[in-house]
């Protein structure tokens, strides 16, 4: 049973998201409870796997007993159960976030279903071309669920998102078939023997594959200058889709880099082909810094969030760039971490605008008066993200600063400590403002602003006129939860990475050392 659990981690979420739509046909609303009973029972699956591969090991799957490389495998090991379980309990979280939120379609929640099919695919494939197959479904489903915001803007973000991803998502397959001419084969694990061995890391194949697939997963993980479709997904989805899809989209797209990096090329190909991997370390590093000053640039608090997982991914690409074992396990942390922290922050803006119509960072004023337990929530969060001891955040940059001093990546470290004050100028204004700034007198003295060539959006208005055009909307206890969880988690797991770390070791060094 313990062999079958990666295809059904797939499986159950497909199924499920059929069911919405056929029980729809006779009764209404039924689509949140069933997305949480499938969800329920993919969490307790991962769970289980978790257990297994913790115990015994790696668990591999051959679908239809097609034995590999010529048949679909799909690989579970200590590093992709992470990534799965986290995917599981996340998106089981964030369905507590909508139950309120919304939106209560059925449609919604086959393609909330169907997201999470695509991401636990993407981490469990061990094929190169399943891997864009599930990349293909994320992304459908992905861009359908920014489009279900109510805003106008959000058909408009969807779009964008539709065109930009699929050129990544293009760039991706052309470089699998690149690999496919040269080797003949699309397993991974096939692939790492071939490459080095029967077709030279150096010839023009190998080469272009690994810019054409780094380059397409950098625009799913939204890297600078390929981040464009970001911010205004992130910013203008409902706020449950928000959560959901910063919590998960670009950290796993991030895990399919890591996987690319060192399950296929592996770190023999940096070895033999030095200038790519200077390459990526140079994109992650821009991304950085550009990342972190287009977020101190923005007016939105949402918008700038955005900007900062731009900032943030570049950090974990980093790590992985610098391919020593310390900056991948900071680069693996960092990773989930961010999944916890910035879901969480997305979470709490969404609390803060349906509860006083606060969206802008100078409506923020005087905010831990009036929302107490958000504004609690987001300064956790924020100080976290930011780098302060005991959150996650500081010890993600820790073991990747780590990394790279081993490595002796000067340049690199320079950006990694001065990253860690960027994210104190954007977060630190939003933390003096909620608790050392007391409310303006009227929104009219804020005239809206969008600083990076953006639409202005709902949210570029004053907070009384959206007040006034409905009112402020109810906020659950389970919406409360999740980000009050979310703020709890950003700090446990601080103290919990040397376990974590004893967990993914294993992984991690034999992905080092092929």
């Amino acid at each position: 049973m313990i062999d079958h659990l990666p295809v059904l981690l797939i499986a159950v979420p497909i199924v499920g998201a059929t069911l919405p739509l056929l029980v729809g046909l006779a009764a209404d609303r039924t689509g949140w409870p069933l997305a949480a009973l499938t969800l329920l029972v993919q969490a307790g699956l991962a769970t289980w796997l978790g257990v297994a591969v913790a115990t015994g090991g790696a668990v591999s799957y051959e679908v239809g007993g097609f034995a590999a490389p010529y048949g679909i495998e799909l690989v579970v090991d200590g590093l992709s159960v992470a990534v799965v379980v986290l995917v599981a309990v996340v998106a089981l979280g964030v369905l507590a976030y909508a139950r309120r939120a919304g939106p209560h379609t059925d449609t919604f929640y086959s393609q909330y279903l169907l997201l999470v099919a695509g991401l636990s695919g993407m981490t469990v494939t061990g094929d190169v071309f399943n891997l864009y197959v599930f990349l293909e479904i994320t992304g459908l489903a992905a861009y359908g669920l920014v489009a279900t915001g109510d805003r106008p803007s959000a058909a408009v973000a969807a779009l964008k998102y539709l065109l930009i991803g699929t050129v990544g998502a293009s760039l991706y397959l052309f470089g699998a078939a690149y690999l496919l001419t040269a080797t003949g084969t699309l397993n991974m694990a096939h692939l790492a023997e071939l490459l080095g061995t029967e077709v030279a890391y150096d010839s023009t194949l190998v080469v272009t594959a690994f810019g054409l697939m780094v380059g397409g997963l950098a625009v799913k993980i939204a890297l600078y200058p390929v981040h464009t479709w970001q911010p205004d997904a992130y910013s203008r989805a409902h706020d449950t889709v928000s959560v959901l899809i910063s919590a998960l989209v670009s950290t796993v797209a991030a895990y399919a880099l890591a996987r690319v990096l060192f399950s296929v090329f592996t770190v023999r190909f940096f070895e033999a082909v030095p200038a790519a991997q200077t390459a990526l370390t140079v994109v992650a590093a821009v991304s950085i810094v550009a990342g972190s000053v287009l977020a101190v640039s923005q007016s939105e608090v949402q918008r700038m969030l955005a900007y900062s997982s731009v900032s943030q991914f570049g950090l974990v690409v980093g790590g992985f760039g610098v391919a020593t074992p310390a900056a991948v396990i900071g680069g693996v942390v960092h990773l989930v971490g961010h999944a916890v922290m910035k879901g969480g922050l997305f979470g709490a803006s969404g609390i803060v605008r349906r509860a006083t119509g606060a969206a802008r960072i100078e409506e923020y004023d005087g905010l831990a008066a009036r929302a107490p337990v958000a504004a609690a929530a987001v300064a956790v969060l924020a100080l976290a993200m930011v780098g302060v001891p005991p959150g996650v955040g500081f010890v993600g940059k820790w073991y990747i600063v780590l990394g790279a001093l081993r490595a002796e990546s000067w340049g690199l470290v320079a950006v990694l400590l001065a990253s860690t004050v960027l994210t104190l100028a954007y977060f630190a204004r939003l933390v003096e403002r909620m608790y050392f700034t007391p409310p303006a007198g009227a929104d009219e003295a804020h005239e809206p602003t969008v600083t990076d060539g953006g639409e202005a959006s709902e949210a570029s208005r004053p907070s009384s006129e959206r007040a006034s055009d409905g009112g402020a909307d109810p906020v659950s206890l389970g919406m409360v939860a999740l980000v009050v969880a979310a703020a709890v988690l950003a700090v446990a797991l601080g103290p919990a990475v040397p376990a974590f770390e004893g967990a993914i070791e294993g992984a991690i060094q034999n992905l080092l050392n092929p």
